[in-house]
């Protein structure tokens, strides 16, 4: 028999491992995501005991019913960083500090926003995402010393875990739009993922004489995933209009040569995020930015 404290110490470590991994996260969504089958008081006690530990702050937001917004202590980044289930990962920036907390809490919370709504669907649906199967800002490289930081990036099963019917893993780039940028802007990152899709790093210690005739180096995404992550636009901070213009512009984008060829590879979608809220992500919300007038499911590839 597994003995409570044991318990309690899992839920602890998956708790800092939720902030860590995600940045920030208020107490209803840290509830949603680490313990709904209790009472959210449990998971306040338990946020108030990490934060006496000084693994976990949290800062008060002045509006929305002072809504207490939850991040990592650097000790707590230190610590959890040493674990398993986040070794290798990049450290989160400039959140174990308050005040880059408040100037960075709109953005970071409707990011959590997001990969809860996905989890919240999984369930719902007896499919799989787990808590830690949504990576914000995961670094992708590509040439000039650039790189492509998607907001996250999602592990998803789908398929239900009970039944016998085979599922199918999927992975996806989800890119959350505020409307803080303007329309070609947004549209500019399709180019940044066409430029990751065909990016081959230099080889290692080929000499110039052998350069030409060593084999061609493989995409340096394939090093990660047997097939590259699908795409998902998520548009907030603005009404109908302003989400029609935003699907326009990344639309529009599909007439360069080098996103066609993306596009032909790899299913790039779009969705309102009032649409994700109200529907969930499983629903047929999602506009593909080479046919806009379509709407499907994003576990399913629209025909092109």
């Amino acid at each position: 028999m597994t003995r409570p404290d044991v318990d309690a110490g899992a839920a602890d470590r998956l708790a800092v491992a939720v902030l860590v991994q995600y940045r920030m996260a208020t107490t209803e969504q840290m509830h949603h995501i680490i313990a709904p089958e209790v009472r959210i008081e449990q998971t306040r006690r338990r946020l108030a005991k990490l934060r006496t530990e000084g693994l976990v702050d949290r800062i008060t937001l002045p509006q929305a019913g002072r809504t207490r917004v939850w991040f990592p202590t650097q000790y707590g980044v230190q610590v959890a960083s040493e674990w398993p289930e986040l070794r290798g990962r990049r450290p989160p920036r400039l959140v174990s500090d308050p005040t880059a907390v408040r100037l960075r809490v709109g953005h970071t919370l409707t990011v959590t926003e997001t990969g809860l709504r996905f989890l919240l669907d999984a369930r719902r649906r007896g499919e799989l995402c787990r808590p830690l199967d949504f990576l914000p800002e995961v670094h992708h490289p590509i040439a000039g010393g650039e790189a492509v930081i998607p907001d996250a990036l999602l592990y998803y099963r789908s398929g239900r875990q009970d039944a016998d019917a085979h599922g199918a893993m999927l992975r996806a780039f989800l890119e959350v739009d505020r409307a803080t940028m303007g329309p070609e802007r947004l549209a500019a990152k399709l180019h940044a993922y066409a430029r990751l899709h065909t990016y081959v790093p230099p080889s290692v210690g080929v000499s110039r004489r052998t350069a030409g005739t060593a084999e061609p180096g493989r995409e340096q995404w394939r090093r990660h995933y047997p097939l590259f992550p699908r795409l998902l636009f998520i548009l907030d901070g603005t009404g109908p209009t302003g989400t029609a213009t935003r699907i326009h512009a990344l639309h529009a984008a599909t007439t360069d040569t080098a996103v066609g060829r993306f596009l032909r590879e790899t299913t790039v979608l779009a969705a309102p995020m009032t649409d994700l809220l109200h529907h969930g992500p499983g629903a047929s919300i999602w506009h593909p930015v080479h046919n806009p007038e379509q709407r499907v499911g994003w576990t399913h590839p629209p025909a092109l």
